[in-house]
């Protein structure tokens, strides 16, 4: 079958470890004051099908396979095209591929239980622990969004990523609840703090949208240390970007 899709990364490697080819679909129900991709959230008239994936990937395994990567699902939100998703998915476990979904788990729980099977793991983008804030910034309820990060950290190597933005999300109310969230769930999982940025404001502009962020400065290594020992305080281990 054939799904929507924005772009496709053929040498990835900030979607997972290794090389990875990264599969951007078309889609979202979110609307992140902060996307760095508001090209992506309608879903266009752009198409690939399972079949054109798996012969672009086999083209340059090689790749892949030295490098211990794969195929990572990204978006705009990926399981809004479950079925695909899921057909793609378990393409790839016959084949001896690794596989990773990039969600932010905004979709009934019924997409998610569609693609766990055929999952190596999941990256989960969270934007506040505090579900007034969540809103806020993702202009939706959070009540999705934590039902599908606790049957993914259940079943599958979790990575929570967290975008900290200078005023919006970076407060001890902040971490305390980032906290008491990971506190709750059960598995494996790392934590990935990552600096917000206003590199998607050209997107916005020549979309003719209106930037929600644009007297917010980036994050700096300062805000995401002040952040990260917030968290470690409360025994909170984490990942840093390197740069």
């Amino acid at each position: 079958m054939d799904a929507f899709y924005h772009s496709v990364e053929r040498f990835g490697v900030v979607d997972g470890p290794g090389i990875r080819y990264v599969l951007f679909l078309s889609g979202c129900s979110l609307r992140c004051k902060f996307c760095h991709n508001p090209d992506t959230w309608l879903a266009g008239d752009q198409t690939i099908s399972v079949a054109t994936v798996l012969q672009q990937y086999e083209r340059s395994r090689h790749f892949y396979d030295a490098s211990h990567g794969g195929i990572t699902l990204s978006g705009g939100e990926p399981l809004l095209q479950a079925q695909f998703a899921a057909e793609l998915l378990s393409a790839c476990q016959e084949r001896g591929i690794h596989t990773l979904i990039d969600t932010a788990g905004h979709y009934p729980l019924e997409n998610l239980k569609a693609v766990l099977p055929y999952l190596d793991g999941a990256m989960f983008s969270i934007k506040s622990a505090l579900p007034e804030k969540h809103k806020a910034i993702c202009g939706a309820e959070a009540t999705w969004s934590w039902s599908t990060l606790a049957l993914l950290a259940a079943h599958l190597p979790l990575t929570l990523r967290y975008v900290l933005i200078p005023g919006y999300n970076d407060s001890p109310d902040d971490s305390a609840a980032l906290a008491k969230l990971i506190k709750k769930l059960h598995g494996k999982i790392t934590v990935e703090l990552l600096p917000y940025h206003s590199l998607g404001r050209d997107k916005w502009q020549k979309l003719g949208l209106t930037y929600p962020l644009a007297d917010v400065a980036d994050a700096t290594n300062a805000d995401l240390a002040a952040f990260a020992a917030q968290l470690l305080a409360l025994r909170i281990e984490l990942l840093l970007p390197s740069r």
